[in-house]
């Protein structure tokens, strides 16, 4: 189990979130202690009470109105935006209204019913058999558990996580999405680049009742103020606390 240091340091960002290796040596040369320094608890609660004013009204943005339906725009957010994938389940959701009806249409229909999410193939064949299993399994409902969502294909902890919270209410652990991965590491609240020990730094250092709330508020920020290239760090809430202000050049 990874451990959570502190550091006045900037935390070198993984090469996806680099242009290229001038920026990286910008953002090196660039390096400063925060003007305010907090330990890793410390710092993730200041985090949460300057994003929830930030954010007060901070949740997901994917349209559903039933457990198998966050289940399945989830799983179609991979690696795409929310805006598309709830203009997609806009029609998809009035078509499939039943795990029995993603098991039995035609796979070649189900990926054109998706395609401009991307990555149609996967997800069409995720979906369906996913649909499979609830009904030979879980008399066709959405399962409870995080065991038991792991084990429908193409479901793993992050998509686990926002079921469980938005379906059922119940908090189990931390979605570590993109947003999240960044955000988390520029802050200072992690190292790791696996998203399952980010999960688990994020939930050592933040108390149970925010852990879902947190990745709200990071995906907002993220999609509003600490962009992946360029962070708006003049404009952040959080720039006196963050070990990456200012660095971005």
């Amino acid at each position: 189990m990874s451990r959570v240091t502190v550091t006045s340091k900037l935390l070198i960002l993984p090469p996806s979130q680099l242009t290229n290796q001038r920026s990286t040596s910008k953002e090196n040369k660039n390096m400063h202690k925060p003007e305010i320094q907090l330990e890793p608890k410390q710092r993730a609660a200041k985090i949460i009470e300057l994003l929830e004013k930030q954010y007060p009204n901070a949740k997901t943005a994917l349209n559903y109105s039933n457990p198998l339906e966050i289940l399945v725009a989830t799983m179609l957010s991979a690696q795409t935006t929310d805006e598309r994938v709830n203009i997609v389940t806009r029609t998809l959701f009035k078509k499939y209204h039943i795990p029995e009806d993603y098991a039995k249409v035609e796979i070649k229909e189900l990926e054109q019913d998706i395609r401009s999410t991307g990555f149609y193939h996967n997800k069409a064949r995720n979906l369906q058999n996913a649909a499979k299993l609830l009904v030979e399994k879980y008399h066709s409902q959405v399962p409870r558990t995080m065991d038991e969502l792991l084990e429908l294909p193409g479901v793993a902890r992050k998509t686990a996580n926002i079921v469980l919270y938005n379906a059922y209410g119940d908090t189990v652990g931390i979605a570590v999405d993109t947003h999240v991965h960044r955000l988390s590491q520029r802050l200072g609240l992690t190292e790791n680049e696996d998203q399952n020990k980010i999960e688990q730094d994020l939930m050592r250092i933040t108390p149970k009742e925010k852990w879902m709330k947190i990745t709200d508020l990071l995906i907002f920020h993220g999609r509003q103020v600490c962009f992946a290239r360029k962070p708006n760090c003049q404009g952040c809430v959080l720039n006196k606390i963050c070990p990456c202000a200012f660095a971005f050049g």
